[in-house]
């Protein structure tokens, strides 16, 4: 994951990220999302807005297209890439990658053509019904291979069963008969893929078998008796034959897909934009966002701007404008009045700008992007470098007079404090100036 600067996190961007991340389908998608970066070029940042706006707008019309959860698959692909074959497990996972395709295309065909900046990521997707049901219909579980993944296996099972009812029926006659009395139980059990009884150790001799194993008080066997012996010798010859033959239809299966890497990649890859869009569109409907009119000149006019991590029920929409008739704002009030919340809100929506992300403001709202954003908000004193409170401050400060130009959106709160009134307010000034 890459580290957010400083400034960001100050701003709360990594908080928008993470809810970003819960709403995605996998843990790849929630991966990209906490790596978000704002972009500082303005035809960068609209492209992006346009891909949300695009989600926003389908999903509001039509609901959003429903995402299975599904893993990387490339890993997978470079080893079939190499001639290995996959385990189930690896195999429907790329089924999954197909059926969200093909769940995504239906969903984009009944959106009567609504055209959007995502039109290109939906035609891109490359459909594979064929090797989709392929791979669903001879695999059917994790664990589980269809019978009639071949002829063949359908046969082996076919003769394991028949072998099995066989050493069964043998085995009832001895827990049903005679030897009932030389038991622990009347049940048929299994050890190591053979059928036994359980016997008493005292009777042992009674019962002509082979012993595969002990109960850990000693005092029963499980027996194998002779007359199921042929019986469980064939059902362990027929199940290698099984694996062997399971072995050879997932090597087939994975054969298949292998002609396809390119693509299953191209699909995923699709498939996660798709996803962090749809999941951006469904947070600006949380958030009540819109999408601002959005320049790179520094003028910022926000209408009922509110801040997205305040509670919705308690947080007061402000009016701010800056960078028209004026480059530099002061905002003063008592303690608690929202000063410092009115900084946060303005950097943050500014960031969330050139995330991609609609904000919550109200229609007509105007944002600038800038080149830096640079922020000196809450304490910054450091044990470490044992630096008091002001002092840290005017470290941070300095750093950002150095950076700053005419393209940075700088945010200072409680310039000059920490120190004695009169020189804090001076030096304010000075700074300001």
């Amino acid at each position: 994951m890459r580290k957010l600067h400083k400034y960001y996190k100050i701003l709360e961007l990594d908080k928008i990220l993470d809810q970003l991340a819960e709403m995605t389908c996998c843990e790849e998608a929630a991966e990209m999302a906490r790596n978000i970066l704002p972009f500082n070029r303005l035809d960068k940042v609209k492209a992006e807005l346009a891909k949300t706006d695009g989600a926003y707008v389908l999903s509001s019309r039509f609901g959003t297209p429903n995402f299975i959860r599904f893993k990387n698959p490339e890993a997978d692909l470079m080893r079939l890439e190499s001639g290995a074959s996959l385990n189930n497990r690896e195999l429907l996972n790329i089924a999954a990658i197909y059926r969200q395709c093909r769940i995504l295309g239906e969903w984009k065909d009944h959106c009567e053509q609504v055209q959007t900046a995502l039109d290109s990521y939906f035609s891109n997707l490359a459909e594979n019904n064929y090797l989709e049901s392929k791979i669903t219909d001879i695999i059917l579980s994790e664990e589980e291979i269809a019978d009639h993944a071949s002829p063949e296996l359908a046969n082996i099972r076919r003769k394991i069963r028949q072998n099995g009812l066989k050493a069964r029926e043998s085995l009832e006659k001895i827990i049903r008969g005679n030897a009932q009395k030389y038991l622990q139980e009347s049940i048929i059990t299994m050890r190591d893929g053979r059928y036994v009884v359980p016997v008493k150790a005292e009777n042992r001799s009674e019962i002509p078998g082979l012993v595969h194993d002990t109960s850990s008080s000693g005092a029963t066997l499980f027996v194998e008796p002779m007359s199921v012996v042929e019986a469980n010798n064939e059902i362990r010859v027929l199940l290698n034959k099984e694996k062997e033959e399971i072995e050879r239809i997932l090597a087939e299966l994975s054969a298949e897909c292998a002609q396809y890497t390119e693509s299953i990649q191209n699909n995923y890859r699709l498939i996660l934009l798709l996803n962090l869009y749809f999941c951006k569109g469904n947070l600006a409907v949380k958030m009540k966002a819109v999408l601002p009119e959005v320049t790179d000149d520094g003028y910022t006019c926000l209408k009922k701007a509110r801040h997205p991590l305040i509670d919705p029920q308690q947080v007061v929409p402000i009016d701010l404008e800056l960078g028209k008739k004026f480059h530099s704002l002061i905002i003063t009030g008592p303690n608690t009045g929202g000063k410092t919340v009115t900084l946060k809100t303005l950097g943050l929506l500014t960031l969330m700008t050139m995330c991609g992300f609609m904000i919550p403001v109200a229609d007509e709202s105007r944002i600038s992007i800038f080149r830096r954003v640079l922020v000196d908000i809450g304490d910054e004193q450091s044990i470490e470098q044992s630096l008091s409170t002001f002092s840290a401050h005017m470290t941070n400060i300095i750093n950002i007079l150095r950076l700053a130009d005419r393209n940075s959106l700088v945010l200072v709160d409680e310039l000059g404090s920490g120190t004695d009134p009169v020189e804090g307010a001076a030096l304010a000034v000075s700074i300001i100036e």
